[in-house]
């Protein structure tokens, strides 16, 4: 979908990703809608193993943009490509992303295209396989229409789930499905379901059981492998209730498990170096520097004033516009430090509801666990009432026609009469156990209808929030294009004026060495003279960008 440059922020310095369109997609409407839905769903996230969204725009050609945080690491998939991993990295890597899927699954947002190109692992305050999830080009955010015509398949058919390949709604069990066929991939260095051929790799998501890992790779562990086909289900309702609920047998694993920790610098595993930023554009200081080396030539040229009034007009000229271009930079400075505070505002309160909403809706979890569990207790209870009160009826139908036969002897009847008794009690044991277990369930069942609600509010809550703030950092961007735009203009007359300069005093041999001096600072080759480029202006108004991989 998309083509990726390394920018830099020029106010701030900041090293960004840029991602576009590509060019021949830039008629595709709903692709459109997929990258505005990219930042949307990753910013209402806000979670540390999601790449951080910084902005979105269009250009003045119609062309949409997305500013990413520039992360540099290994894809999983390359990681994959040298073999099976050791189960304690495997569970470290699933379950920093679990984490951040319980997070958006929360918030109503589905990943739906979860794959080992779409997992980097990087390194961050000297952790090893800091997982970031990128990519949420496919994410579902529960609250907006469709932007997919009805039985459209998309994602990936390696990892996608059985109901994705029959052209459903994807759920939050579909990324669990997903993390199964990389847990597999993990483990054993193969993917469940291999085939060239995509519809027969769709139908073999759809019907085909998911193969052991152990019939793979002998040494799996059970428990482990238990997880991989638990996930691997190809009916939804069996498998993990939800990404908390996987989460939590996850670090109940990772406990069983011995450790085998490596270390950052170790050979071979510690991450590339960052390439090196791009290019710096000169700043309105180094205008004022051109101006005055103008304004040196010029007086040197014409000691006693008699220059051209074109030549003498074109110093002030410079002079104007490198103060206007100051100006105007303080000013988008400025604009700029109110955004960059507002969108950390923006972050704080993103990342305090939901932690809020993660604490709810893991206690939810929870709670709906042990209802389903005193449901199913409930309905043993039930059958073995069914049971009891048909022996009752049976001991009791037995004691009647015992008691009118007559000629019994009386430790007999007794013995006849003490089971139907017994049989009772059983009945009513059962019925008030039956009874116990039906209120707890009832008011667990409660008590996540509370969770709910209050997980509905929070989330009602950060979608009024993220709109109030998405006008408001709207407004600051356009007062800040505005204003690039002006600086555009600026840095289109001090190139016409510098030019014309230029081209009138660089065959004046008494200003030799202050056109020397003004070529070296603007890189130029004193053998190969010619007209400088036009300068950038302020530096905050235009990005320097550097191509990088998709």
């Amino acid at each position: 979908m998309g083509v990726v440059y390394r920018a830099r922020h020029v106010l701030i310095d900041r090293v960004v990703a840029l991602k576009l369109i590509r060019p021949d997609l830039r008629g595709e409407t709903h692709l459109r809608a997929w990258m505005l839905r990219e930042a949307r769903a990753a910013n209402r996230v806000d979670h540390a193993h999601i790449i951080d969204i910084h902005d979105i725009g269009e250009t003045e050609e119609g062309e949409l943009y997305l500013v990413m945080e520039y992360l540099v690491g290994t894809a999983l998939s390359s990681e994959l490509a040298k073999g099976p991993m050791s189960l304690t990295r495997s569970v470290d890597i699933l379950e920093q992303m679990c984490a951040a899927l319980a997070r958006a699954h929360d918030l109503g947002v589905i990943h739906r295209d979860l794959k080992s190109d779409n997992i980097l692992l990087t390194s961050k305050g000297g952790r090893k396989d800091f997982v970031k999830i990128l990519d949420f080009g496919l994410a579902h955010l529960a609250m907006d229409p469709r932007l997919a015509p009805k039985g459209a398949v998309f994602g990936t058919p390696e990892y996608m789930s059985p109901e994705q390949a029959r052209g459903e709604e994807a759920g939050p069990q579909s990324d669990l499905y997903a993390l199964g066929v990389l847990f597999f991939e993990m483990m054993t260095g193969q993917l469940p379901f291999r085939s060239s051929d995509r519809e027969t790799l769709l139908e073999m998501q759809r019907s085909s059981p998911a193969p052991k890992p152990s019939s793979i790779k002998s040494d799996v562990v059970p428990a482990a492998e238990a997880m991989v086909l638990r996930l691997l289900e190809k009916d939804r309702r069996k498998r993990y209730q939800d990404a908390h609920h996987m989460h939590e047998e996850l670090k109940t694993l990772q406990r069983s498990i011995p450790s085998a920790p490596w270390e950052v610098g170790a050979a071979g595993d510690h991450a590339p170096p960052p390439p090196p930023p791009p290019p710096e554009s000169p700043g309105v200081t180094e205008w004022a520097n051109r101006a005055a080396l103008f304004a040196r030539m010029v007086s040197r040229a014409y000691p006693s004033g008699n220059g051209p009034a074109e030549i003498q007009g074109g110093v002030t000229q410079a002079w104007d516009l490198a103060a206007k271009a100051t100006r105007l930079e303080g000013e988008v400075a400025s604009h700029t430090r109110k955004l960059e505070s507002l969108e950390r505002r923006g972050r704080a309160l993103r990342a305090e509801i939901g932690r809020k909403v993660e604490e709810l809706a893991h206690e939810e979890s929870r709670v709906l666990r042990d209802a389903a569990q005193d449901q199913q207790e409930a309905l043993r209870l039930r059958e073995q009432l069914v049971a009891a009160d048909r022996a009752s009826h049976a001991a009791r139908a037995q004691a009647d026609q015992t008691s009118m036969q007559g000629g019994i002897a009386v430790p007999q009847l007794r013995a006849i009469f003490e089971r139907s008794g017994a049989a009772q009690a059983m009945v009513e044991a059962r019925r008030q156990q039956l009874a116990e277990r039906e209120q707890s369930a009832s008011v667990k069942e409660a008590q996540a209808r509370d969770l709910r609600r209050q997980i509905v509010e929070l989330r009602a809550q950060l979608a009024r929030y993220a709109e109030a703030l998405e006008e408001d950092l709207n407004a600051g961007r356009q007062k800040v294009a505005a204003r690039t735009r002006e600086g555009v203009t600026f840095e289109k007359s001090f190139s016409e004026v510098t030019t014309l300069l230029v081209n009138h005093l660089k065959g004046k041999h008494e200003v030799r060495d202050l056109m020397d001096e003004l070529q070296t600072s603007m890189h130029f080759t004193p053998a190969h003279p010619r007209t400088p480029d036009a300068p950038a202006s302020a530096g905050s108004l235009r990005a320097a960008a550097a191509p990088v991989k998709s």
